[in-house]
């Protein structure tokens, strides 16, 4: 069984009970929605907390290689926000992290630690903040509420942050959608692809991004998905960050002549991520094309066929809290 994130959890006192939070991976963006949309992603994240004499932070999984193991971690640091925003004092605490989501890679590995950490601690002491409340300090967090709101809620999420307060409305994409992304074999750290971009824009690419979000909401919200390789175009950030992604520029011309039904930028990059229709006979074509054309910019890549998530984090209420985080997480992927 599994527990809302805004869930009431157990009161965690000295030696109490371990809570255990499963994160979904998201993508933002999707083309024109800069730093306004995000799409929850069935890739995951899982934390593992609970009150402790000593802090100790086990990281399980390549993906967590280079993640600090000290007071200076993410995960520990959102909880002690959580914990004084609540009035409450936990300074030590064990914590235990495995990830399938793979870093600085556009996948929103950041925006899932963030939003674990939140609804882990949250949960830890009884649930004493609204989902409502997490959402803001993971927005003020991150500085955008795109990851984090598809994270946290599932789904689509359209949202803004102006820098005191964030709002989003969820929408449930259908089911007949999939999601083809295209991990290439290096990292581009989210700084480095928002100092490409420039301070400012010309008018007329504003009207253009204004025009085509706009579009591509009302497409996921009526079902009309035919609409999407219209909507899905950018002038704002795509451009700009097409060279750090060799073979970019020619799938985003391409993509939607071998089976795709939209095609962008996953996050920050250097992921491409390409929708499709779950009944489309053109899959294994859209994959081999996006390998191929990167694979012709001599850039190695990976692809993962994915589903949006409609669940955000949750509280994991089954795993047993006499085996370890990884031994828990394989015994649900066996399930």
């Amino acid at each position: 069984m599994n527990r809302p994130a805004n869930g009431s959890g157990p009161s965690a006192g000295d030696g109490g009970p371990k809570v255990y939070v499963k994160v979904p991976a998201s993508t933002a963006n999707l083309g024109p929605g800069f730093d306004a949309l995000g799409m929850a992603l069935n890739l995951y994240a899982w934390i593992e907390m609970g009150v402790a004499e000593r802090t100790e932070i086990r990281l399980y999984g390549s993906q967590m290689a280079g993640v600090p193991t000290d007071k200076s971690n993410l995960v520990y640091q959102v909880a002690q926000q959580v914990f004084e925003k609540a009035g409450v004092s936990h300074p030590e605490l064990d914590i235990a992290m495995y990830s399938d989501i793979p870093l600085t890679r556009g996948l929103g590995s950041s925006a899932s630690a963030i939003v674990g950490a939140l609804v882990a601690a949250n949960a830890l002491i009884g649930g004493k903040l609204s989902a409502y409340e997490l959402f803001q300090m993971a927005s003020a967090l991150e500085k955008h509420p795109d990851n984090v709101g598809a994270s946290l809620f599932g789904g689509l999420t359209v949202a803004f942050w102006d820098g005191e307060r964030a709002e989003h409305i969820r929408v449930e994409p259908d089911d007949r959608l999939e999601v083809l992304v295209a991990i290439p074999r290096f990292q581009l750290s989210t700084e480095k692809a928002r100092h490409v971009l420039p301070g400012e824009v010309p008018m007329k690419d504003a009207v253009f991004n204004i025009g085509h979000a706009s579009l591509l909401v009302a497409a996921f919200c009526t079902g009309r998905y035919d609409m999407i390789r219209h909507a899905m175009k950018d002038a704002l950030h795509q451009p700009y960050r097409a060279p750090l992604v060799p073979g970019m520029s020619d799938i985003l011309d391409r993509a939607e002549h071998h089976g795709a039904l939209g095609v962008a930028l996953s996050g920050a990059g250097p992921t491409l991520l390409a929708l499709a229709d779950a009944r489309s006979g053109s899959k294994d074509e859209l994959e081999r094309f996006l390998l191929d054309t990167l694979a012709g910019h001599g850039i190695e890549a990976d692809t993962m066929w994915l589903k949006p998530c409609t669940d955000g984090a949750t509280v994991v209420t089954h795993f047993d809290p006499n085996a370890t985080l990884l031994e828990n997480v394989k015994s649900e992927a066996s399930v």
